[in-house]
C-alpha cells in the first residue's frame, strides 16, 4: 500500500508539472531573460516586443517542459511522504507540518534537479547570431561540464536553497484553503456525491492565489539565482550577487522578470496542483 501511494504520487506530479509546463514554458524563458544581467531595466512590454522580433529569444521547444516537469514528480511524492511522517511528530495537518514538509521536498528536488535546470537556464539564456545553430540539452550538458566541471551544474544552488521559504509559505496558504474548503464542502447539502468541477475549480483558485503571494514575498532569490547561472558572468556567490545586485542596479533589479513571473506561475500553480488533485482522487482510495 505504502509503494502504491508513493508510485501514485509520482505519477499524479509529473503529469500535473508536465501540464502546466507545456501551457506556461514560453513566458518561463521571457521572465529568465529580464532576470540576467544582460537587459537593461526596461517597461515589460517593450522586451517582449524585442524578444519576440529577436533571433529566437523565446523558444519553447529547446526547454524540454515535459521532461524538466516530470521530474519534479519527485516534489509531490516528497512531500506527501514528508507530510505522513511529520503528522507523527507533531499536530496532524498543521501549519508546521505543511511547512516542514514543503521544505523537506523542496530542498530535496532541488538538490536532485540543480543540473537540469542550470542547463535549462543556460539555454534559455542562450544568443546566437541569425542562421546560427543553437545547442541542444545534451551539447548544452557537455559545454558546461567542459567548461566549468561537475560543479557548474550546481550553480545557483545556494539561491535555490533560499527559495524553499518560497515553498514553504507557498504550501502553508495553499493548505489552509485547503481545509477550509474541505470544512465547507462537508456541510454542502452534496457532500455524500462526492467532489466536482467546482470542487476543482476552488483548489485551483486556491493554488493560484496560494502561488502568487508566495512568488511575491521570495521573489529576489530568483533573480540571485540566474545571476550565478550566467556564463562567465562577475557573480559568483550568493550575498556576493545580492550585494552586487544592489549597489549597481538597485532594490528594484531584485523584482526584474516578476511581471513575467506572475503571469506564468498563477496559472501554471493552479493548473499543476488541481490536476494532481484530480488524479489522486480518481486513482486513489476515495
Amino acid at each position: 500500500m505504502v509503494q502504491r501511494d508513493t508510485l501514485l504520487h509520482l505519477f499524479a506530479g509529473g503529469c500535473s508539472g508536465t501540464v502546466g509546463a507545456i501551457v506556461t514554458c514560453p513566458l518561463e524563458v521571457l521572465k529568465t531573460r529580464l532576470q540576467s544581467s544582460g537587459l537593461a531595466l526596461r517597461p515589460i512590454f517593450q522586451v517582449q516586443l524585442g524578444a519576440l522580433s529577436s533571433t529566437g529569444v523565446i523558444r519553447p521547444g529547446t526547454v524540454t517542459p515535459g521532461v524538466l516537469r516530470g521530474l519534479q514528480a519527485i516534489y509531490f511524492a516528497s512531500y506527501s511522504k514528508s507530510k505522513e511522517l511529520l503528522n507523527g511528530l507533531f499536530v496532524p495537518n498543521s501549519g508546521a507540518v505543511h511547512m516542514l514538509a514543503a521544505g523537506v521536498a523542496a530542498f530535496a528536488t532541488n538538490s536532485l534537479m540543480n543540473p537540469v535546470w542550470m542547463v535549462k537556464t543556460r539555454m534559455q539564456l542562450e544568443r546566437k547570431a541569425s542562421g546560427e545553430k543553437k545547442m541542444n540539452a545534451l551539447q548544452c550538458a557537455r559545454y558546461l561540464f567542459k567548461m566549468e566541471g561537475i560543479w557548474g551544474f550546481y550553480r545557483g544552488l545556494t539561491a535555490s536553497y533560499a527559495g524553499i521559504s518560497e515553498t514553504m509559505i507557498c504550501f502553508l496558504i495553499y493548505e489552509t484553503l485547503k481545509k477550509n474548503l474541505a470544512t465547507l464542502e462537508s456541510t454542502s447539502p452534496n457532500s455524500e456525491a462526492g467532489k466536482g468541477v467546482s470542487d476543482f475549480l476552488n483548489l485551483m483558485m486556491a493554488a493560484a492565489f496560494s502561488k502568487g503571494c508566495a512568488s511575491c514575498l521570495a521573489y529576489p532569490h530568483e533573480v540571485i539565482r540566474t545571476r550565478l547561472r550566467e556564463e562567465g558572468s562577475k557573480y559568483k556567490h550568493f550575498f556576493q550577487t545580492g550585494r552586487l545586485i544592489a549597489v549597481e542596479e538597485g532594490y528594484a533589479a531584485f523584482y526584474r522578470g516578476l511581471v513575467p513571473q506572475l503571469i506564468k506561475q498563477i496559472p501554471n500553480a493552479g493548473i499543476v496542483f488541481s490536476t494532481y488533485e484530480l488524479i489522486v482522487y480518481l486513482l486513489g482510495d476515495k
